[in-house]
């Protein structure tokens, strides 16, 4: 892998991981619209230690608030950080049991198509309720619906569903306004997004991968952090504003492109 496709790839995942278009689906997508060889789901899972990063920089007033409010005692405080790690739960125990499937047999552009059109339509419906939802503040989401979004997450591992995607999707369907939807979105997303880059990332650099270097992979990284700290701040603060349209559109769009230029 050269240097200049690990900046390619670390913007896409970057700027993608955070926006509800599916990152997975956009790092299997660029190498075949180039005519590149596949690097691997080893190289993608680990540029997610660079949007870890951003998530972790982001959500550091918040995170520091948090320890200290648990170790004060607030209820509130302890019921998010319960519903954070109880959201969790079903993305790492499916992940860990489906991540070799989702590298060998799951790496398909037809099925990327397929699932960006899908799952647009479903965001366009629960973003239609939002003007109904009710919910926004990180401490009003509750364990039950932290649950009910962390059941949610594992369908990511489906390239082109999109993790932030299905987390919003999932949220604003429980009644969270769209903002407070993508922060819980991305905080539910802080530690398995950390904990996978750096396992795989040490991996890396341990095992080696299939022509991937020291260089190429820190510079995946750095893009990653880099670009995924800007989609972060442009969605919270677009959703403040906005609908999640604009998104629904380009998912229809680019699956339809996708399933047109892959008719043959």
């Amino acid at each position: 892998m050269t240097p200049f496709h690990a900046v390619v790839l670390g913007l896409v995942q970057g700027a993608t991981e955070f926006l509800p278009v599916s990152s997975s689906g956009h790092l299997i997508l660029v190498p075949w619209l180039f005519g590149w060889p596949d690097q691997g789901l080893a190289f993608d899972a680990a540029t997610h230690l660079g949007t870890g990063l951003a998530l972790l920089v982001y959500f550091a007033g918040e995170l520091w608030r948090l320890a200290a409010g648990i170790l004060e005692g607030r209820s509130d405080d302890r019921r998010l950080a319960m519903a954070v790690v109880l959201g969790s739960i079903p993305a790492g125990v499916v992940g860990l049991a489906l991540h070799h499937a989702a590298e060998t047999k799951l790496r398909s552009v037809t099925l990327v198509a397929v699932s960006t059109i899908v799952w647009a339509f479903v965001l366009w419906w629960a973003d239609g309720r939002a003007a109904r939802n009710t919910v926004r503040a990180l401490r009003e989401v509750g364990i039950p619906r932290a649950l009910i979004i962390g059941l949610a997450q594992p369908l990511a591992l489906i390239p082109g569903t999109s993790r932030s995607g299905i987390t919003l999707t999932a949220g604003l369907f429980s009644g969270l306004d769209r903002s407070t939807a993508a922060r819980f979105a991305f905080l539910l997303g802080l530690p398995i997004t950390l904990a996978a880059g750096l396992l795989e990332f040490v991996s890396l650099l341990r095992h080696g991968g299939a022509g991937i270097g020291l260089d190429a992979l820190t510079i995946g990284v750095g893009t990653s952090f880099v670009a995924g700290l800007a989609a972060i701040w442009f969605l919270v603060s677009y959703l403040q504003r906005r609908t999640l349209l604009v998104f629904v559109v380009y998912r229809i769009a680019l699956g339809l492109l996708i399933l047109w230029v892959n008719r043959g």
